[in-house]
């Protein structure tokens, strides 16, 4: 996390679940950034990150993302992927941050 802070990146992760949802699974994990709830994917729309119907009982959810946004919100970087378990190494984030000025 000290290495994102030093480049600038400050970690946010947005979901369509519940804030309590959201605090337990940031509490379990161990996380330390803030997690934010999209209830009505609002947000995840905005972004294009919806995965229609791939959530219990076919709800919306967002598309396993990481992105990163300059200072005046224009997203930069974006990683993609299908599968919420392939995510982009840190060494990728921090390698794509040096990039953006």
């Amino acid at each position: 996390m000290d290495k994102f802070h030093e480049v600038g990146i400050r970690p946010v992760a947005i979901s369509v679940d519940s804030p309590e949802d959201s605090r337990k699974l940031r509490e379990e994990a161990g996380y330390t950034y803030p997690f934010l709830s999209d209830r009505n994917a609002e947000v995840i729309r905005s972004y294009y990150l919806v995965h229609a119907g791939a959530g219990i009982n076919g709800q919306d959810i967002a598309r396993p993302a990481e992105l990163l946004l300059d200072s005046s919100g224009t997203v930069r970087w974006v990683n993609l992927t299908e599968n919420y378990w392939v995510r982009a190494r840190p060494s990728d984030i921090l390698a794509a941050a040096k990039t953006i000025e």
